[in-house]
């Protein structure tokens, strides 16, 4: 990832995800041509906001990603392999998203578990063995009819 500026909220300004900058905004604050900034949006690079009248407006993440384009090809990476970084980038993203919702559902879980025990325990219910180490698997066993 490029070691550009990040974003930084500021309730006086948009956040990084509203299309407000025109194309030559864009293209001073990347240090590429608009003309570039139409084959990177026609090459599906970047994908600016539209207007109503089909002006392109870029938020703070195209301007990174631009940026980000400008690196790689700077580096000697052509288009096509630019686009697959990017790809692979979102989807790094989309899978650290998810294993984090994961995680998360796993502390969840775990804690339920773990809440059922001691009231299982308390109210002297068929009993519940789980292993030392959370997670791994619970025994349970059913007293015995007479």
């Amino acid at each position: 990832m490029s070691a550009t500026r990040r974003f930084k909220p500021d309730p006086s300004h948009p956040g990084p995800e509203v299309p407000v900058y025109v194309i030559s905004v864009a293209a001073e604050l990347t240090g590429l041509h608009p003309q570039t900034l139409r084959t990177y949006d026609r090459l599906g690079l970047v994908q600016p906001g539209r207007t109503v009248g089909g002006g392109r407006r870029y938020s703070w993440r195209d301007i990174e990603q631009l940026r980000e384009v400008a690196e790689l090809t700077a580096a000697g990476i052509g288009l096509e392999g630019v686009r697959r970084i990017l790809d692979l980038e979102d989807q790094v993203r989309a899978l650290r998203r998810r294993v984090s919702e994961l995680e998360d559902e796993l502390a969840a879980t775990d804690f339920a578990l773990r809440q059922s025990v001691q009231d299982a325990a308390a109210r002297n219910l068929p009993a519940v063995r789980g292993t030392l180490t959370s997670g791994q698997s619970v025994t349970v066993w059913r007293r015995g009819r007479s």
